[in-house]
């Protein structure tokens, strides 16, 4: 999926659509990209004169790669995040570097989901964790 196919999924927007392109393989497992530009709105104060992307913007990558995993059922609603757990942050990723999102559904109960997830850039683990999130309506 490229940018346009994922906002039929997503409801984010430019600046906080964070994925460039991801898919789903036949294990069910999600794939997504994000290629940090360098001019991103989190990056002028997170650090002046040496910018590293905020873990919280890390995580939120991991989860829009979420979405791929629930298809067109979260199409016209909102994920909600309901919890992360056990993240961790192992490498920093800086302008100029591809982050390469893995993703895939422990389990669901009713319209929570259950995820684990990281991130890499040129295979070096950047984070990792666990994350909930619900689907709701609106």
């Amino acid at each position: 999926m490229n940018r346009e196919e994922i906002k039929r999924l997503l409801p984010h927007r430019e600046p906080m659509l964070l994925v460039d392109e991801m898919e789903k393989d036949e294990a069910g497992t999600a794939h997504a990209k994000y290629r940090v530009r360098g001019d991103e709105f989190f990056l002028q104060g997170h650090f002046p004169g040496n910018p590293v992307v905020p873990g919280v913007i890390l995580c939120e990558m991991m989860a829009q790669a979420c979405a791929v995993l629930v298809g067109t059922e979260a199409a016209g609603k909102t994920p909600m995040y309901t919890g992360l757990d056990k993240v961790k942050f192992r490498h920093p990723v800086r302008p100029g570097d591809t982050v390469e999102i893995t993703a895939s559904l422990e389990r669901r109960m009713g319209n929570f989901f259950f995820a684990k997830a990281e991130a890499r850039v040129e295979g070096q683990m950047c984070v990792q964790g666990h994350l909930s999130f619900a689907l709701v309506e609106g």
